[in-house]
């Protein structure tokens, strides 16, 4: 600016507060704007279409001239702002600041530029804050000191600011407090940036990680794979690529990651960086694979479920077709095991459980697959076998691992197990089927003899149909009154009197006719029937025994002999239910006699010995049956002491009459008589088995050469019954 600016003669502007508004004339601002309209460059014009707020003060903070764009920012007009102080102009808050600002500009003035300058915030007219960028410029007005103030619209570019400053402050938040690792890498992968969570996550310091390449901090196994990530975004056919990789922690531990990268750019598009977050899942897939296992394995032992099963049954049958051979699918079902559930409760049922699994774990082949079918039935699959005597080794191999006794909370329970096998080749099978099959073979196993396998044959599915149907029927035959108990005596071979009877079930079904025991009595205990057909035996046989009468030699009336199930004998309530009927019916317990199987024995010997000896206390007594076909011993013998030992009729049979069987018909019969055990023949048919028997020493017997089982009500007639010379019993006279 050319020219000399020279002071009026007037009065200096009284100094005014900053909240008032002071009103002065316009010859100041007047003067300037002749001044400036006399210069040829017509700088009032070019002051008033430049972008920014002008305004000249003086060195009192006067506003001595503003331009219409710096009174437009304010909300003044021009003309207001004159003769104002400039402080007027500022929020309250930050006027003294400003005036001590001011003096010190104003001993030391230093030119500040636009842009580089501090931003303030005015106050407008209206109250309002406008946030805007000023640029002080010193002038000299003859020999005074003013200076020129430049103002501009900051808002926008400051509310940018903010804006970029929270964006800013966010970004920070969520990348160093972020739950999940995040990681910032060049193009090469080494780390510029990791939060806490990454560090944690690799178990190494923050230090260790920055400036260190991260492949190397990867499982060798997995360096290509993010090698393989990281050109996939360079090359631009993705914009983010998930994959999972292995870390190597700081202390050797391997954990499992899943990646989320992603390129950062600039405006040219070029890759500057790679932005990583990660997440462990290390945890979730050992918990994904637990619930897995859970899902497709038995909670209890562990071994294969029947969805298992299932798949690896198909497995199977594709691999038949494609490479020939059998497959097998092996049922085994265990032997009375209900009675130990009864006997000891579920919580050691469920321990044996346990402990049969293992058992046929250890002759189990890697290849083959042992499931856990449902209660007590597993099922084994194999696959590959060239005749059916290899499927027959597999299922005895499983059955002779249950050989020896099982030892479960200080008992030693005898667990045997009966099995079906089904066979097929490379033709198509349904899988129930195959299940339905094997499942028939394992109960035509327990119908011939439990313990053993059997070969299924498509007649045993017709079989286990009419068993099937057989049993519903039982059910109802027991309400329908179908059910009776019929006795056959017991005579004492010296004398032919009747001392007692054995009571024995019968069934009459509508349409069938007399359905053997044989045949019904199985199903029975097969489920939960036999312990209902129990209690009613013993209910029956005690209210008959207790009308029977005696009027010959003997001393005391006959008794009656029971036949106790497995399941039965080791019900808790055996004893108490033995007591109601003897209750009601006013019986001599002595006069009630429970015949159980060495089997029943060899259950458990610590709980059969238990009941017996609560028996024994109300004056009940045992006789042992079938005595010499079981698995025999001394030991258990002597420890029973029961106090009839009843002979087998294998043993009493003149068919199977021999130097051999005379030699342990003569020892049972000692050994029972040494032990002070009546012992009592079974099946006597022959004059000649008579003979033999009385010629022994045996006591009592029993069989078609005296009778067979009658019903009730023909009882009274043969109690007092004696025969002098009883003839042989017909030939095929059916055992009922």
């Amino acid at each position: 600016m050319t020219g000399s600016w020279k002071r009026r003669a007037t009065r200096r502007p009284t100094k005014v507060s900053t909240e008032a508004i002071v009103t002065v004339t316009n010859f100041q601002q007047d003067d300037i704007r002749k001044l400036l309209e006399s210069h040829p460059l017509s700088w009032d014009r070019l002051l008033e279409v430049l972008p920014d707020g002008i305004a000249f003060v003086d060195q009192d903070g006067v506003i001595r001239y503003a331009s219409e764009c710096f009174a437009l920012l304010t909300g003044y007009d021009s003309s207001e702002l004159v003769g104002q102080i400039i402080e007027v102009l500022l929020p309250p808050k930050s006027r003294d600041a400003h005036r001590a600002q001011r003096d010190h500009f104003n001993r030391d003035p230093g030119f500040r530029t636009m842009g580089r300058d501090l931003t303030i915030t005015l106050l407008r007219r209206d109250g309002s804050e406008l946030a805007v960028d000023i640029a002080l410029a010193p002038l000299t007005l003859d020999d005074e000191q003013w200076v020129l103030v430049l103002i501009r619209d900051d808002s926008v570019h400051r509310s940018a600011s903010q804006a970029h400053l929270e964006a800013e402050e966010r970004f920070r938040i969520a990348f160093e407090e972020n739950m999940a690792a995040m990681v910032f890498t060049d193009l090469e992968g080494v780390g510029i940036a990791v939060n806490d969570a990454f560090c944690e996550m690799l178990g190494r310091p923050k230090e260790e990680l920055l400036g260190t390449d991260l492949a190397l901090l990867s499982h060798p196994e997995d360096v290509s794979i993010s090698e393989a990530a990281r050109s996939r975004l360079l090359s631009g056919d993705v914009n983010r690529v998930r994959y999972v990789k292995r870390y190597v922690q700081g202390d050797g531990r391997v954990n499992q990651v899943e990646v989320s990268e992603s390129p950062a750019r600039d405006e040219a598009g070029r890759v500057l960086y790679f932005v990583s977050s990660e997440r462990d899942i290390t945890a979730q897939n050992v918990l994904t694979a637990q619930l897995l296992h859970q899902t497709l394995h038995d909670s209890l032992t562990g071994l294969a479920n029947r969805s298992l099963f299932g798949d690896r049954l198909t497995q199977a049958q594709a691999r038949v077709v494609r490479n020939g051979g059998l497959g097998v699918v092996l049922m085994l079902d265990l032997d009375d095991f209900k009675g130990v559930n009864d006997t000891f409760g579920h919580l050691v049922g469920d321990q044996l459980l346990v402990a049969v699994a293992r058992r046929f774990e250890q002759v189990t082949r890697s290849s083959d697959t042992l499931c856990r079918f449902g209660g007590d039935e597993f099922l084994y699959l194999t696959e590959g076998l060239a005749t059916v005597a290899e499927a027959e080794q597999v299922a005895t191999r499983l059955l002779d691992v249950l050989a020896e006794p099982f030892e479960i909370t200080g008992s030693l329970i005898e667990q045997r197990a009966s099995a079906g096998l089904v066979i097929w080749d490379n033709e198509s099978a349904d899988h129930a089927e195959l299940v339905q099959n094997a499942d028939a073979a394992m109960h035509e196993a327990k119908r011939r003899s439990k313990g053993h396998c059997v070969v299924f044959t498509p007649s045993m599915r017709q079989q286990a149909v009419s068993r099937f149907s057989l049993t519903q029927e039982l059910r109802h035959a027991l309400q329908a009154g179908e059910i009776s108990m019929h006795y056959q005596p017991i005579v004492d071979l010296n004398t032919t009197e009747v001392v007692g009877f054995e009571a024995l079930m019968r069934w009459q079904h509508p349409q069938r006719g007399w359905v053997p025991p044989s045949v019904f009595i199985p199903l029975a205990e097969q489920s939960d029937l036999i312990t209902e057909l129990g209690a009613f035996a013993l209910r029956q046989a005690v209210a008959a025994a207790s009308s029977w009468e005696h009027a010959g030699s003997q001393s005391s009336r006959p008794y009656v002999t029971v036949n106790l199930s497995a399941r039965q004998f080791h019900d808790p309530n055996l004893v108490s239910i033995i007591e109601q009927a003897l209750s009601t019916n006013g019986l001599d317990p002595g006069r009630l006699i429970l015949e159980i199987t060495e089997s029943v024995t060899l259950l458990d010997v610590g709980e059969t010995l238990s009941v017996m000896d609560r028996l024994n206390r109300r004056g009940i007594d045992i006789a042992l049956d079938d005595f010499g076909t079981g698995f025999s011993s001394l030991s258990y013998l002597t420890l029973l002491r029961p106090k009839i030992l009843k002979i087998d009729r294998s043993f009493v049979s003149t068919s199977l009459e021999s130097e051999r069987n005379n030699t342990l018909l003569e020892t049972i019969i000692s050994l029972g008589q040494k032990l002070n055990m009546i012992v009592l023949a079974e099946g006597v048919e022959t004059q000649q088995q008579l003979r033999r028997l009385r010629r022994l020493g045996c006591e009592l017997g029993q069989g078609f050469l005296f009778s067979p089982a009658v019903p009730a009500d023909e009882v009274e007639s043969m109690i007092d019954w004696v025969l002098d010379e009883p003839e042989d019993a017909p030939t095929g006279v059916p055992v009922l």
